[in-house]
């Protein structure tokens, strides 16, 4: 019986596992039980005492199982007809909107069609007025390009904007817009022969803006406190580098004239003469093209010039110091013929064949004194064309090697080359000639100095034979 009673209990404890699998539920069940499954756990079961007490609880296990199952298929049932009406509701929402894009499709086909009518008809209807509005967009277009880059502008501003709307326009101009392009035409025409001062905006070469007056000649120059500026960006800006002397000289002049008529320089260009000016290389930066050839030739051509300059100085107060010796009858020894005259003084008792040698003697010695390193300065006018050719040479030299290095398509490759060879020799005549010239004027003034000392002891030996052929 106890066997019987175990058996029993395992079999009871089977069949309620058999269940509970086959009552597994699918994923729309589990969805219904979720909250089912947050409930708080029920108590574990009390332990049996007795195979009475086993099956009462196993049969009201059953009871309890069978509940549920009959609980949950409510719920599934509930769940079931609540998604068939929100299917039904999807479905009569497609339908609704299918019949609206079917509609929506219908008018914009017909208003593709409409719209195709109404294009012809307009051009047809615009006739003349079609290339009348053809030919403002351009004239717009133009203007526009030549008003942003002009001078005016920086007086007027604001021009811009309206052309690059009018110009962008794809409907008819209205008339005002038409006045308008007209009067912005004119005012363009009218101000490139005014001569106009106004307060403006100018960036200096540090990038800093300060205010101050401008000056606009027409469309073409702008200056401001003697130096020319620079329209760019829509802004006034000091040019990097102002261009020669020649050009700028006229800036100052012309601010400060109040004449009707005053002289200026002018770029008719519009700026770009102007910035090629700019770009030109003045006199020192020319000579640095030269490199150390051109160094040493203007080293050399410095101390030779400056030595032939002190040397016709000296020979020029030796001269006026000769003249004034020549009229006085004092004899000083602070000039060459008084030194010339005290020797004949000295030796007043001594033969005529002595005396001659002995003034022969100190004309050399006042000769030599005059003519006293004007050696350097006849070398130097030698030697600079002779150094400038050298210049030449290394030059070219230069020149061909960049030639076979990187061929003849970028000339600027060989400029440094001809630059020196060109420079050098510019630099070689430079100082040659002058130097020839001083050469020349020097000697020649020593010269005269010895002549007069020459005439002036000839003429003393010539006194001195007569006195004594009537002695």
């Amino acid at each position: 019986m106890r066997w019987l009673g175990t058996t029993l209990a395992c079999v009871m404890v089977f069949a309620g596992a058999y269940t509970a699998l086959a009552q597994q539920p699918s994923a729309e069940e589990a969805a219904a039980d979720a909250a089912a499954a947050n409930a708080p756990a029920p108590p574990p079961p009390a332990k049996s005492t007795s195979m009475d007490d086993l099956l009462e609880r196993v049969k009201a296990g059953w009871n309890g199982e069978r509940k549920e199952n009959r609980d949950r298929e409510a719920a599934f049932g509930k769940a079931k007809a609540d998604q068939q009406r929100l299917l039904n509701e999807a479905n009569a929402t497609r339908a609704a909107l299918e019949r609206r894009s079917e509609q929506l499709e219908t008018q914009f086909e017909g208003n593709e069609l409409s719209l195709t009518q109404l294009e012809e008809t307009l051009t047809q209807r615009l006739g003349a007025l079609g290339e009348l509005f053809g030919v403002v967009r351009q004239v717009s277009g133009d203007t526009r390009s030549q008003v942003e880059g002009s001078l005016v502008s920086a007086q007027i501003p604001g021009r811009e904007e309206f052309l690059e709307e009018l110009g962008k326009n794809k409907s008819l101009p209205s008339i005002e817009s038409l006045e308008k392009l007209w009067f912005v035409l004119h005012q363009e025409m009218t101000e490139l022969g005014r001569v106009v001062k106004f307060p403006a905006t100018v960036v200096n070469i540090d990038g800093e803006q300060n205010q101050r007056e401008v000056t606009r000649v027409g469309a073409f120059n702008v200056i401001s406190d003697g130096i020319y500026l620079i329209y760019e960006e829509r802004k006034l800006q000091e040019l990097p580098k102002q261009p020669a002397g020649t050009y700028l000289d006229t800036v100052a002049g012309f601010e400060a004239s109040t004449a009707p008529m005053s002289t200026l320089a002018v770029d008719p260009s519009r700026g770009s003469i102007l910035k090629v000016l700019i770009q030109t290389p003045g006199f020192w930066e020319r000579i640095t093209y030269g490199g150390n050839v051109g160094y040493a030739i203007i080293v050399l051509g410095l101390m030779a010039g400056t030595l032939a300059i002190i040397r016709w100085i000296i020979v020029y107060l030796t001269g006026r110091k000769v003249a004034a010796q020549k009229k006085s009858d004092q004899v000083s020894d602070k000039n060459p013929l008084g030194r010339v005259l005290g020797i004949y003084e000295a030796n007043r008792t001594t033969d005529v064949e002595t005396l001659e040698l002995k003034l022969d003697e100190a004309i050399m010695r006042e000769s030599a004194s005059l003519d006293k390193m004007l050696w350097v300065v006849k070398v130097v006018s030698v030697v600079a064309p002779l150094m400038g050719l050298l210049g030449t040479v290394t030059g070219m030299i230069r020149t061909f090697q960049a030639i076979t290095l990187f061929g003849t398509g970028d000339p600027k490759m060989m400029a440094s080359g001809i630059s020196e060879a060109l420079v050098t020799t510019m630099l070689g005549l430079y100082f040659a000639i002058p130097l020839v010239l001083l050469h020349a004027l020097v000697s020649n003034t020593s010269k005269g100095v010895v002549e007069i000392l020459e005439e002036q002891a000839a003429g003393l030996i010539a006194q001195r034979a007569e006195q004594r052929d009537v002695s």
